[in-house]
């Protein structure tokens, strides 16, 4: 097309959709105007651009209420082209309040076009609207709509990058700082492909990988590789988003897998022509594939990225190992009551799995469900201060013994409110509270309602829920009618009347669930 006035009557009146393009490797562009012949002329115009190797998909609306509806379904779009007067003559200038304000989408780069430049005076309309550029159609011409949106797609590109980089880098931050140890490496990994992708492009196929038995520190401490085949994809995007859990070997071809054994071997970074193996930590990997040749500059920034991040991983797995140390003092002290009463078998067990199951229906977020399961064995760790005479007494307490059997809430309290751990911290609150009851009849402290921690109200129940239905020296197990009986007429009185709720609306799941730890 000469550089002749673009915005003209054309003879063709139906838009070129672009159909040879792929959803994930094209830029979106909204036209939105409502004039057929702007929307043939635009794409016209463009239609054989592509920018950083990526081709254009228009998208069309004919009023300011469509656009709004594609930008709801596509908040990818990366430039919206966009007239003023459409149904209305502001209806242009308030699709860009509402995508702004109440779509809060600040990425989309927004060119406003007008045949009616009176309507909306450019001085204006750009020092109140968060508009990237304001064109009357007819200062645009062919050569001048390449170079607006070329500028437009390149000033995307660079925003959506740092935003990437952005979001990557709060998932490793919030790795770093999360205690638990599965929800860490997750997040972890998935950060570090974020950034990976950042620095080399946006919107490509990858995946993260690592042996799946990655307990070392260090590859030192290996004493042999890991075989491929053993390696599981962890995080993943793009076409490798439907293998996540899958060994890498069902995923890849024999040359891509040869490469990551060369990578893994030397332990550096592979490049090819468009695709690239990633060598980070202790046999952990990236792939990724689909993308364009990285330069020398690129590939030096990843070089340096993962020789840096190797000490992000360190801390993740060391965060591990304090906590797998503090669980197995958790479950040996817990044990020792277990074992002095003899034939409570798996019962801290239970009353662990129990309680995370209890406090997730209570809507507890996933770490504190966990961190109330990891404290739970430690509720009668008191008992480990009372005699024998009376905590193994086959028959009623007297008077005397129950006032001294009473005592291990406090005992256990005492032995672990010292510590500064989450754990321990959650552990003397339950070991406190768990035998305050709802109506305040409860000891050591009498509390009531809301004022006993919601730690000490879940484990109060699943601790009796669990006790209840195992036998023990002084008693037989309960039927399950007989333990719904039980929790009915003491639900607002020994208990937190919506917990019981939650309990009898999924008893047959806690039933199931305290089956699959029975006594041995």
């Amino acid at each position: 097309m000469s550089d002749e006035l673009l915005f003209r009557e054309e003879e063709n009146g139906s838009p070129n959709n672009s159909q040879t393009t792929r959803p994930g490797h094209t830029w979106k562009i909204i036209i939105a105007d409502d004039e057929p012949a702007v929307h043939d002329i635009t794409v016209l115009a463009l239609n054989d651009i592509e920018y950083d190797q990526r081709k254009l998909q228009f998208l069309h609306a004919y009023s300011g209420s469509k656009a709004i509806d594609l930008l709801q379904h596509h908040p990818d779009t990366a430039l919206l082209l966009l007239d003023v007067v459409m149904e209305t003559e502001d209806a242009g200038l308030k699709v860009v309040e509402r995508v702004r304000n109440e779509l809060g989408n600040k990425f989309v780069r927004i060119i406003l076009r007008t045949g009616q430049p009176g309507q909306a005076p450019e001085h204006r309309v750009i020092q109140q609207y968060d508009i990237n550029d304001y064109k009357e159609k007819t200062e645009l011409t062919s050569k001048k709509l390449f170079t607006t949106v070329i500028t437009a797609l390149r000033s995307y590109h660079d925003i959506m990058r740092l935003e990437y980089n952005r979001r990557g880098l709060e998932k490793i931050l919030s790795a770093t700082s999360n205690v638990f140890r599965l929800q860490s490496m997750e997040q972890l990994t998935s950060g570090v492909l974020m950034q990976v992708m950042s620095i080399i492009g946006m919107d490509e196929n990858a995946f993260f990988s690592h042996a799946s038995g990655f307990v070392s520190l260090t590859p030192a401490k290996k004493t042999e590789m890991t075989p491929v085949s053993d390696m599981l994809v962890i995080s993943a995007t793009g076409r490798f988003e439907n293998h996540i859990n899958q060994p890498i070997s069902q995923v890849l071809d024999a040359t891509i897998l040869q490469q990551i054994e060369a990578a893994r071997r030397n332990r550096k970074n592979i490049y090819s022509h468009d695709s690239c193996v990633v060598y980070l930590h202790n046999d952990s990997l990236i792939y990724i594939d689909g993308h364009r040749h990285l330069g020398e500059l690129e590939q030096k920034l990843l070089d340096i990225f993962c020789a840096n991040i190797s000490v992000a991983f360190e801390n993740v797995e060391l965060n591990g190992e304090i906590l797998d140390t503090q669980k197995e003092i958790i479950f040996t002290l817990g044990s020792t009551t277990e074992f002095r009463c003899r034939e409570t078998g798996n019962h801290i067990v239970r009353v662990s799995e129990l309680s995370k199951k209890l406090a997730q229906l209570t809507g507890l977020n996933d770490d504190e469900a966990e961190l109330i399961k990891l404290a739970a064995p430690m509720h009668d760790v008191g008992k480990i201060g009372i005699p024998d005479n009376i905590l193994l007494k086959p028959g009623k307490l007297t008077v005397d013994e129950y006032e001294v059997m009473k005592t291990h809430t406090t005992i256990g309290y005492e032995l672990l409110k010292t510590s500064t751990r989450p754990i321990f911290q959650a552990a003397a609150i339950i070991a406190y509270e768990h035998q305050e009851r709802w109506d305040g009849s409860g000891y050591p402290r009498g509390l009531a309602g809301d004022n006993i921690h919601i730690y000490g109200r879940i484990i109060a129940l699943v601790d009796v829920f669990d006790a209840l239905a195992s036998k023990r020296c002084y008693k037989e197990s309960w039927t399950q009618e007989d333990i719904r009986q039980h929790f009915i007429e003491m639900r607002g009185k020994h208990y937190d009347p919506q917990l019981v709720d939650l309990l009898l609306e999924n008893f047959e799941a806690f039933v199931q669930l305290r089956e699959q730890f029975g006594d041995a």
